[in-house]
């Protein structure tokens, strides 16, 4: 009998952010190390169901693109939210074409620990935490009121400015107060209270969902930031009578698209529309008696929060626990390059933003933002991980803001580089995720004995695994981008399987074979990879090394950190087995 652990992925619900779950979820099915763990694909709907999902699903580009299923869509690639009340009948078919649902009474018979690769409302702010906890399941990530803390900007910012004293000017507008405003009147008010430029933001949303900087001094521009965080769109009878059909359509199908629009169901003059064509329907007849349309989303916000623009290097910084709970920074990442703010498009679509680690200070500086962001991490009551978001302004004051308590889990995630910088790759990262949130689970004094059980099955198996002979594995890349690539991909491909010890061998222009350290195996691009070769290890990064030994003994063993030079020769008889760029690229 099997003693791994099943894990349970949970991925999609109800937030904004699903599609950025979507893509953590098979990050986690696929860099879940098979040796430990059982991995069970339970997908999360816009309306509340876990449906455990065929596992080819996870590999298509968006949720959208097999639930619902198209027959009920009219036209329109859409969340199963926006088809309105379902039947039995039609929700039972829409959910066994990808799969079988399962009771939330029953989900503890079906696995051992919870993984919820989730984010934004009801899945980081505590819910589904308080859900698995009514059920008796341990999950992953920090607990309920890490959760609450860290989905809440406006309690944040209190509690911050307590913790390392930073002082910034905020500045809370409830709908009602901007429903009934001079709007100009307000501008002039924060321009002068707050500053100029001003960030606005939708106070319970991740990923940066909801994030503006009025940069102009026009009214147009503050409308539309605040409509933005209040999730409302506004359509003008002169603008939507000019335009066809096929064009009214594109503007509701861009209402789908969480990331840019609203989404559905919509309010209209006090009336939900669920579904887009019906909407098309209603704004044809109201915009013809009506100048204009304003449309809300039916989850909006209900206050936005206007904060001081901080101008300084912008950085992200991952930090965690042992299991005697000292806390530990991982190497802080700054985010530079030709943007706005790291808002959602900067994090997951754009091509200029930049990344460096560490930030480009002085080591005292480091430091600092190493001890304030420890003593917030307590201060928030978090626990087993957070991404913290933060500037260093000219100064040298530290102002932080936006602690994430479930951060992005892509394989090139924040969190994955600069776990990778302290000798974890992304496989040692889960399994750490997994153990250290069950050390956490049983602190909490809730069925101690049986999580002290599923504790000590870990264990054992991760003394199994350093037992068993695994196959070594090399993978030989050239200097080229295309090759470095494929090198990323099969190195943790192999570190997440049961029969491989994988290793990357650089085959330089020069003749020469390097074997690879892993954390240079995460490098952005083969440029950067190149850069980070010939560069010595940056003294504050080697402090934080040196400091989370205890931790990457525990998870990855004994890790190297050199580029070292080896012989053609000893490929073959180093290694069981050979994996070559070139070769597995031309096949």
């Amino acid at each position: 009998m099997s003693t791994k652990l099943k894990v349970g992925i949970f991925f999609g619900g109800p937030s904004r952010e699903r599609e950025i779950s979507f893509k953590g979820g098979k990050t986690a099915y696929e860099h879940l190390d098979k040796s430990l763990y059982e991995p069970l694909l339970i997908f999360v709907d816009s309306i509340g169901n876990f449906i455990e999902i065929k596992p080819e699903l996870i590999y298509a580009e968006a949720i959208k693109d097999f639930y619902p299923s198209k027959n009920l869509n009219k036209g329109y690639r859409l969340y199963i939210e926006a088809l309105g009340e379902l039947n039995e009948t039609q929700l039972y078919k829409l959910i066994y074409k990808i799969g079988k649902q399962i009771k939330i009474e029953k989900l503890s018979e079906r696995i051992d620990i919870a993984f919820p690769v989730m984010h934004g409302p009801y899945a980081e702010d505590g819910n589904i935490q308080g859900l698995f906890e009514w059920f008796g399941i341990p999950y992953v990530g920090p607990s309920i009121l890490g959760s609450a803390i860290g989905i809440n900007k406006a309690f944040q910012n209190a509690l911050l400015a307590k913790s390392n004293g930073q002082q910034k000017k905020t500045r809370i507008i409830s709908r009602k107060e901007w429903d009934a405003a001079d709007k100009s009147a307000l501008f002039s008010e924060l321009t002068k209270t707050i500053g100029f430029p001003l960030v606005v933001k939708a106070p319970h949303q991740g990923s940066s969902i909801g994030v503006g900087i009025v940069k102009k001094r026009s009214m147009e521009e503050f409308s539309k930031r605040m409509n933005q965080c209040f999730f409302d769109t506004i359509i003008a009878q002169k603008d939507w009578t000019k335009l066809t059909t096929r064009q009214k359509k594109n503007i509701l199908e861009r209402m789908l698209n969480l990331d840019e629009g609203i989404g559905f169901p919509v309010i209209l003059n006090n009336q939900q529309i669920n579904h887009p064509s019906d909407l098309l329907k209603a704004l044809n007849v109201y915009l013809k008696v009506n100048e204009t349309a304003v449309l809300s989303s039916n989850n909006a916000e209900d206050f936005v929060l206007i904060e001081e623009f901080i101008t300084g290097q912008e950085f992200s910084m991952g930090i965690i626990q042992d299991e005697d709970f000292n806390i530990f920074t991982l190497p802080p990442t700054e985010i530079y390059g030709d943007i706005e703010s790291f808002d959602f498009k900067s994090k997951y679509q754009s091509n200029v933003t930049k990344k460096r680690i560490p930030i480009d200070t002085h080591f005292d500086n480091l430091k600092k933002i190493e001890e304030q962001g420890k003593k917030a991490f307590a201060d928030l009551g978090q626990n087993v991980v957070c991404r913290i978001d933060g500037f260093l302004t000219a100064d040298d004051n530290v102002i932080f803001h936006d602690p994430n308590t479930l951060p992005g889990m892509s394989p090139s995630s924040l969190i994955f580089k600069q776990m990778a910088e302290i000798g974890l790759n992304i496989t040692h990262a889960i399994n750490y995720l997994i153990r250290q949130s069950l050390v956490q689970r049983i602190s909490e004094g809730k069925r101690t004995f049986k999580f002290r059980e599923l504790l000590k099955r870990i264990d054992q198996n991760m003394v199994n695994a350093k037992d068993f002979q695994k196959k070594k594995a090399a993978i030989v890349f050239g200097e080229n981008e295309e090759e470095y690539v494929f090198a990323q991909q099969k190195y943790n491909e192999l570190s997440a399987s049961e029969n491989y010890s994988p290793t990357c061998i650089c085959a330089a222009k020069n003749g020469h074979y390097y074997l690879i350290p892993m954390p240079l195996m995460f490098k952005a691009n083969i440029e950067e990879f190149g850069q980070a070769i010939g560069s010595p290890k940056h003294a504050f990064v080697k402090s934080l090394i040196d400091k989370t030994t205890a931790i990457r003994k525990l998870y990855a063993g004994d890790v190297n950190f050199d580029v070292k030079k080896i012989n053609e020769s000893d490929l073959q008889t180093s290694f069981d087995q050979l994996f070559t760029a070139s070769s597995e690229i031309e096949a």
